[in-house]
């Protein structure tokens, strides 16, 4: 059973439609795979007709955009029910932060020398519904500035880089209970990657559980070895749930194959039935024979 419950879709920063999206993972021989754009869940319905048709069970999610002492950390939400109205305020708010963050970026970027155009982002990020960094990497690659996205971020967009633009996110524990408030299941991605190991070390993480936190994506590829090791002791210790997930983006990211990270198949179907026993009117779609 291969469970992948990472991946981006072209609604926020991925490269393919949540459809291909999903064919591409019953292609590939995944048996389920969680769709988790970036703070909105628009890409739920196209993603949930691919399923039937393909296949394959999905796990419709979120990955939310939070702060927490200071640092960004993304927070992957599963099975959230979308009619929820506190959730969707919160999430259309960072949206909205998102948006107003965009040309203030490429106003930055033109001062430094880069013909950086909403015109010409818009072509870079077609019909995405959530634009961010991700997009405004992709268009320095088009103009030929830097290589990659990695190399778009190390020289331009990282946190305090030279066209590097703040934005609200919602503090990390709001983010948890508001999480769990519409009956979805909260668990914090790449908890260890990205400069978040400062703030989310073992203190922090029990802090957290007292919030609501249910589970740690410890299997990824920013985490080494030692991180993983450490980490896996951690949710142990706290009783959290352990996943492990591509964080698949298409050709924006390089190396994140659909799979190339997984989830034990005892973690999805206690992520299913947290979210069932929490009232939440989401649960797995598609083929979920054996899955639950």
């Amino acid at each position: 059973m291969t469970i992948d419950l990472h991946t981006h879709s072209r609604v926020s920063d991925g490269t393919a439609s949540p459809g291909d999206l999903v064919r591409a993972a019953a292609a590939a021989g995944l048996h389920a795979l969680a769709l988790t754009d970036h703070d909105t869940t628009s890409g739920w319905a196209e993603a949930t007709d691919a399923a039937a048709e393909a296949g394959i069970a999905l796990v419709r999610g979120i990955e939310i955009s939070t702060r927490h002492r200071g640092q960004g950390v993304h927070l992957l939400a599963y099975l959230t029910d979308p009619g929820h109205a506190g959730l969707q305020a919160e999430l259309d708010r960072v949206v909205a932060g998102r948006d107003d963050r965009v040309p203030a970026m490429l106003e930055r970027l033109r001062e430094l020398g880069v013909p950086a155009t909403e015109e010409a982002l818009a072509e870079v990020a077609g019909d995405s519904v959530v634009t961010g960094r991700p997009h405004v990497a992709d268009l320095l690659v088009h103009l030929g500035v830097v290589p990659d996205r990695d190399a778009a971020f190390a020289d331009y967009l990282a946190d305090g880089g030279p066209a590097f633009v703040d934005r609200y996110a919602p503090r990390l524990p709001d983010a948890i209970a508001l999480v769990r408030a519409a009956g979805g299941v909260p668990v914090i991605a790449h908890p260890w990657g990205r400069g978040s190991a400062a703030v989310l070390g073992a203190d922090a993480l029990a802090r957290l559980v007292d919030d609501g936190l249910a589970g740690l994506e410890v299997d990824h590829l920013d985490h080494g070895a030692r991180e993983r090791e450490e980490l896996r002791a951690i949710a142990e210790r706290l009783g959290l749930l352990v996943t492990g997930s591509s964080d698949h983006h298409g050709t924006g990211k390089v190396g994140h194959d659909l799979g190339c990270e997984t989830t034990a198949p005892a973690v999805l179907r206690a992520i299913v039935e947290t979210a069932a026993a929490q009232g939440s009117p989401t649960t797995l779609v598609g083929d979920v024979a054996g899955v639950v």
